[in-house]
């Protein structure tokens, strides 16, 4: 860290509330969306031989996460930076 006490606390919370509000939003429509609501259309397109739904209920959502895992911790460092609150 680099200057603990010199950082809007606000501001930071703010940011990263808004990185978690985004990152939970895509998680809910990969899982619940893509996998449960809208499955029925979906499952018209096939993708590797599966309906799309259901690729997206067992395997895609998989990968997504994991997907966001890499994109989330590249964000939370570029906040870090930017509030000066980063490890060196």
């Amino acid at each position: 860290m680099a200057n603990p006490g010199n950082y809007d606390s606000n501001a930071y919370w703010k940011a990263t509330l808004g990185l978690i509000t985004k990152v939970l939003a895509i998680w809910f429509i990969c899982s619940f969306g893509l996998g449960i609501l809208f499955a029925e259309p979906l499952n018209n397109i096939s993708l590797g031989g599966y309906p799309l739904g259901f690729w997206f209920a067992h395997q895609g959502s998989m990968y997504i996460f994991v997907g966001l895992i890499f994109w989330y911790a590249r964000k939370m460092g570029q906040i870090d930076r930017k509030f000066d609150v980063h490890e060196d």
